[in-house]
């Protein structure tokens, strides 16, 4: 599956790139995440709760930083694994631009499932995907700038094809974001 998104985030870049590499700020952003622990300099493991249709499991994995160039863009590739529920790997590209006194993120991803989460069915998962990728950028507008996000309703996230980074990142990193993993693929988006 490939999908693409953009938002708005009322505040300066500097402070929305902190963000998105604050393990708490993360956290309390992705519908579900139990944790998320640095194990090295760009390297984090992810535990996540997701339900998608009757398939409801613990998610462990890893989500993998590169090409960082602060606080322009950077890569990651997440995996991860629901034990019977089935596994997601993909990896994404993330970009901010200043516009004004705001940013906007632009997300690019491509992610794989399989197991009990390629049975249920795509529609199910898009509608579970696009619902937790309009969660975390409420959340995550709402943490970054809690007087702009009171004062007017979040953007709802610009959408090419599907939006579901964060699920992904949240079925590792599961994202998400988790991670963002058991045999091959039944089932590609």
């Amino acid at each position: 599956m490939e999908m693409s998104g953009e938002q708005l985030i009322a505040v300066p870049q500097n402070e929305v790139w902190r963000g998105l590499n604050d393990p708490e700020i993360l956290k309390s952003c992705i519908s579900g995440c139990e944790s998320i622990e640095k194990v090295a300099d760009n390297e984090y493991k992810v535990a996540i709760t997701a339900a998608v249709g009757p398939v409801k499991a613990k998610f462990a994995g890893k989500l993998v930083l590169s090409d960082l160039k602060p606080p322009q863009s950077y890569a990651l590739a997440f995996e991860g694994s629901g034990g019977a529920a089935g596994f997601a790997k993909g990896g994404a590209q993330v970009s901010l631009a200043a516009e004004g006194g705001s940013t906007r993120l632009r997300y690019t991803a491509k992610a794989s499932i399989g197991g009990k989460l390629a049975q249920v069915g795509s529609r199910l998962i898009d509608g579970v995907a696009a619902k937790m990728a309009d969660d975390f950028f409420k959340r995550f507008n709402e943490t970054m700038a809690p007087k702009a996000a009171a004062a007017a309703p979040a953007e709802a996230p610009v959408r090419a094809g599907l939006n579901p980074l964060w699920i992904v990142a949240a079925i590792i990193a599961a994202m998400l974001v988790a991670n963002w993993l058991l045999g091959p693929p039944r089932y590609i988006w």
